[in-house]
Order: C-alpha cells, then structure tokens, then sequence
C-alpha cells in the first residue's frame, strides 16, 4: 500500500547501515531519479540541477577514489576511523551525485540580472528538494539512504573519472541500499521555538458583531502548547 506524503516524510531517516542489495530493479531507480529532475521545482524554471547514478562497480570506484584522496590528508593515526566510514558508504547498492550546472546559473544571471546575485543560491533549493524527493522516493521503496558532502575534495577526481562537464559543481553525494539496521532516535527541538502562525480573527468589543471585512482587523498573537501562535487580525 502506497505512503501518505507526510508518512514517508517523517519516515525518511539518515540510515548509514545499508547492503549491497535493492527490493527495486534498476530500473525503478531511474525512474525515480528521472521524475524527481522533471517535476521538482526550481527557481524561474532554470532546471539547474544535474545528477548522475552510480551502481555496482561504478559505485565502488567513487568510494575508493574517496578514500584513497582523504588517506592523503587525514593523519595516519586518525585514518582507520575514516576508512571505516568509507566503507560502509562502499557497503551500500548506489550512490546518487547531485550537482549543480554553473552554466545554466550564469545564464539566468544574465537574463535577469536584477536578481543576479540570487541565482547561486537559489540553485542550492532546487538542489536541496531534489536530495529530499529523491530520498523520500527511496525510502517509500524500501531503501535507506544518507547524504554526504565530500565536495570539493573529489570535485576534480569524479570529473576526470566520468567526463562531466566542467561547468558541473558536486554538492552531494548520496549512498543508499537496503538498510540492515534501523535508524536511531530522533530529538526533536520545541516546535514552540520553531513555527509560528498567523489566522485571521476578529477582536470586537463584548456584545459587538464581529466586522465583515477584514481591512478592519488588527494583529494579535496567542500562544498554545504545540507551538506560537499569532493569530493576525486587521
């Protein structure tokens, strides 16, 4: 049975326990990743976002290149945990790139350019909700996923590797597999800190009939157990 959206939403988790196995065919995968890129938004429509998919040995590769550039710089006595952790990224199924086409931003730039300095960040939304579909669509499938941010220490590497185009930037790597172990609990900070709300409600004197329009209604705020509450009445 198919996930409401906020089910797999509170179910995607951060989970670093995952196989060499998938309950989808490859196939699925690229579905999954083919309509994330056609259908998640992105500032002015610029469709700035570029990913590539690495399975099996091409999988391996980037996890062992990963190594052998942080061997180079991460003290030797210091090594064996970061070996460990390049591991179980190499453990899993896949792993998802995630870039963005500086190209494609400076040509928005150029067309409008009232908002130029924008762009750039701009592209790092889009960026960030095709990470969020993509690992939200994994997990409704039965996989678990992480995100990883070895950029820009393999920047040149993985270019040279699988002829991208320069003009794309690595923002995230995202390896993923059947999980093998559960994710661990979660905090939550006080959503009192967090979000706050503002309603539409008349404030009239006892015995007066609350005004229609609401150009006559001020703002006021209220505060409830869950969160901050303001309830804006003009």
């Amino acid at each position: 049975m198919a996930k409401d959206f906020l089910t797999a939403i509170r179910e995607r988790r951060s989970l670093y326990a995952i196989s060499k196995e998938s309950p989808i065919p490859d196939q699925r995968i690229k579905e999954i990743i083919e309509e994330a890129l056609k259908h998640t938004p992105s500032a002015f429509n610029s469709q700035s976002t570029r990913l590539v998919l690495l399975l099996g040995e091409q999988h391996n590769k980037l996890w062992d290149l990963t190594t052998q550039i942080l061997k180079s710089i991460v003290p030797e006595d210091r090594f064996e945990s970061t070996r460990q952790r390049m591991e179980g990224f190499r453990s899993g199924y896949g792993t998802i790139l995630f870039f963005e086409d500086q190209s494609v931003i400076e040509e928005f730039q150029q067309k409008f350019p009232t908002y130029q300095e924008n762009f750039p960040i701009w592209s790092h939304h889009t960026n960030a909700m095709h990470q969020l579909v993509i690992w939200t669509a994994l997990e409704t499938e039965g996989l678990g996923a992480n995100l990883q941010h070895y950029n820009p220490l393999i920047d040149e590497r993985v270019k040279a590797e699988w002829k991208l185009p320069e003009t794309w930037n690595l923002l995230a790597q995202m390896p993923f597999g059947k999980p093998t172990a559960p994710a661990g609990e979660k905090q939550f900070a006080p959503l009192g800190e967090r979000f706050k709300s503002f309603d539409w409600q008349a404030i009239t004197p006892v015995g007066d009939t609350p005004p229609k329009d609401k150009r006559l209604r001020r703002p006021c705020l209220t505060r409830t157990s869950a969160f901050t509450k303001v309830d804006a009445k003009l």
